[in-house]
């Protein structure tokens, strides 16, 4: 839901080299069910559960990590670099 900005800003913050995506119309977030809401005084408010979803080249989801968990980048790191071995070894 972060501006690519703020995503920049965290990735640096978190010492990762790897692209965060920014979703600011809510659009992947929601067909990825981590879009989330809640309602106080008839109003819903939108928020988005932490998330790494780890897409290879050919658009297949290799992994989804979501919750406390996902807060680790290591784990989507660990999975990138799996698929990027399994993709020169070809």
């Amino acid at each position: 839901m972060d501006s690519p900005a703020a995503n920049a800003a965290f990735a640096k913050q978190i010492n990762i080299n790897f692209p965060l995506l920014s979703d600011m119309n809510h659009k992947m977030l929601a067909s990825y069910g981590i879009l989330k809401g809640y309602d106080v005084q008839n109003e819903t408010y939108k928020w988005a559960l932490r998330a790494n979803i780890v897409i290879d080249k050919e658009g297949v989801i290799r992994l989804i990590e979501e919750g406390d968990s996902a807060v680790d980048p290591n784990t989507a790191l660990t999975a990138c670099s799996t698929l990027h071995k399994k993709d020169t070894s070809k």
